[in-house]
């Protein structure tokens, strides 16, 4: 059950950081991809470094979650799925693009970008 709720969280949450990066990655090549800049990030460089330091921070809060594992709760099984998307998959596709953004945010205010 750990595995697969890590697993989820995983696969949205780089979704979501795959709005930061490619952008900035592309934008210069391919000025069309600008409007898929979303988060409306500073520059390709931050968004990058950002996307990066969020991954990193990420991996650390995520170790005690899968240390302890998932709570056992019996139910059917399309109901743990439910759960586990509503929960892994909508988290790990917010908070990418909230943690991103206050880490972009602070990269500017620092003057770094």
């Amino acid at each position: 059950m750990t595995r697969g709720a890590l697993t989820t969280f995983s696969i949205a949450n780089d979704v979501a950081k795959y709005f930061a990066i490619i952008p900035a990655a592309f934008a210069a090549t391919y000025p069309v991809l600008g409007k898929l800049n979303v988060m409306n990030l500073a520059s390709p460089e931050s968004a990058i470094v950002s996307a990066v330091i969020f991954n990193a921070i990420i991996i650390i809060f995520l170790i005690p979650l899968a240390l302890r594992g998932v709570k056992y709760r019996p139910m059917p099984a399309t109901q743990l799925l439910r759960r586990n998307l509503l929960v892994y998959g909508v988290g790990g596709l917010i908070v990418p693009f909230i943690g991103i953004k206050l880490i972009d945010l602070m990269l500017l205010g620092m003057g770094l970008t």
